[in-house]
């Protein structure tokens, strides 16, 4: 009985230390939302700068599209008009390679006829010394021929030495 009288009368002891009264945290929690403020604010300047990107990016996308279209309009009108020029070209080739053959007949029967006429001209040269006699002794016997006509007589006249009764040897 004596404890308990013992600790009747002494004071009661003071609670243990606690976290004491409650305050709010401004100064932890204003770090953390500060941090969550700012990472949202770098999100929608992320967000911003990618949308003038993709707008940038559409508008050289379209740029592209539209000189790729002019190119491919003019590469077009290029093939077709090297197209009609090489048409034109065989034409004119096929034209040229006739006209070749042509040509090379004709010369093939300017060549023979030069050569028939070579060949004419060869044999007047090789008779012409025979021919002048023989257009010599023509002309003689016409003249003597005219002369008979107009009275002359020629029965007697020997011109060469025949033995007509000579025996032949």
């Amino acid at each position: 009985a004596r404890r308990g009288a013992a600790a009747a009368e002494a004071p009661a002891a003071p609670p243990p230390a606690t976290w004491g009264a409650y305050a709010a945290k401004s100064e932890e929690t204003s770090g953390v939302m500060a941090m969550i403020e700012l990472l949202v604010k770098d999100l929608e300047k992320e967000m911003t700068e990618a949308e003038a990107e993709e707008k940038e990016a559409q508008t050289d996308y379209e740029t592209m599209m539209k000189e790729s279209a002019s190119k491919r309009a003019a590469d077009t009108n290029s093939l077709t008009q090297k197209s009609g020029t090489k048409a034109d070209v065989e034409s004119d080739l096929e034209s040229h390679k006739e006209h070749l053959v042509s040509a090379g007949k004709e010369h093939m029967a300017v060549s023979k006829y030069i050569s028939s006429l070579h060949s004419e001209c060869d044999w007047l040269i090789q008779y012409f010394d025979v021919r002048k006699e023989a257009r010599a002794g023509e002309i003689d016997s016409l003249g003597k021929a005219k002369a008979v006509l107009n009275g002359a007589d020629y029965s007697f006249v020997q011109t060469k030495a025949h033995n007509f009764l000579a025996p032949a040897a």
